[in-house]
């Protein structure tokens, strides 16, 4: 797509960096949001290496002046925005017993409220384009448990969030979806499982064959293949498709 502008936060990571580099192929001009700016520098190398322009932003989006210098500093370098990838976020996975009000605002903060005030921000130069949202939740959406309380209502809340958006942009002829992923391998979780499978007696390679068995799938995801998801969504051959909630997580969620 021609003079084309996307917007990926979380960029810096996992899904968030896998999507930048994979939508480098369609769009000719990224911005990059991230808290991490030495990782999401080297974002923004891959994502020119694949051929597209990339403008790195250094941003917290849960301050509420981001999405404000977001939105602004994109209008001021590229002059419109046709996607808006909301991928940042990370919620604290802690029993429902055990965690604190700060925890459990300072998850909603960045990945709902993030999410909703740059949507919010940036919908006056959808409109115009008559672009593409993403919102990303997660499949704990649909089955919350005690240890992942804070994940599930918030990832629920995406959906619930992405809806609403979705019905609003029908009139606006703007596209709004939420995608929920399963258990993708990010750095994260391997940063995790480095430490888990050692305190339980076991090699990571045993861990790797034991919660996906456990969660009965066959393996871990890849952020590649979330990252292809997400570009056919904001690609012309989805648009008839809005106000979605997408999961792709191998088959861990049983029911229909």
């Amino acid at each position: 797509m021609s003079d084309s502008v996307a917007i990926v936060t979380g960029a810096s990571q996992g899904i968030g960096r896998a999507t930048a580099v994979r939508l480098a192929r369609d769009f000719s001009k990224l911005v990059l949001v991230a808290r991490n700016g030495a990782n999401l520098r080297e974002t923004a190398k891959q994502v020119e290496k694949a051929g597209a322009v990339a403008l790195a932003l250094e941003l917290d989006l849960s301050q509420p002046s981001a999405a404000d210098t977001v939105i602004a500093t994109t209008l001021d370098r590229f002059g419109r925005i046709d996607a808006l990838l909301n991928i940042a976020g990370a919620v604290p996975q802690i029993d429902i017993l055990e965690m604190t009000d700060e925890q459990w605002n300072a998850g909603a903060e960045l990945k709902l409220h993030g999410a909703r005030r740059l949507t919010i921000r940036a919908w006056e130069a959808l409109k115009k384009s008559r672009g593409s949202v993403i919102l990303m939740s997660g499949n704990s959406a649909l089955f919350p448990k005690a240890g992942y309380a804070a994940v599930g209502t918030i990832n629920a809340a995406i959906v619930a969030l992405a809806k609403a958006f979705a019905d609003k942009g029908i009139a606006d002829g703007i596209q709004v979806n939420s995608v929920l992923p399963g258990a993708v391998m990010t750095g994260r979780r391997e940063s995790y499982l480095a430490k888990w499978a050692p305190a339980h007696g076991m090699t990571i390679e045993e861990a790797l064959i034991k919660f996906p068995k456990e969660a009965g799938i066959e393996r871990y995801g890849r952020p590649e293949e979330i990252a292809e998801l997400m570009a056919f969504l904001v690609s012309p051959g989805a648009r008839w498709m809005t106000g979605n909630a997408v999961r792709m997580d191998g088959n861990e969620v049983k029911s229909i």
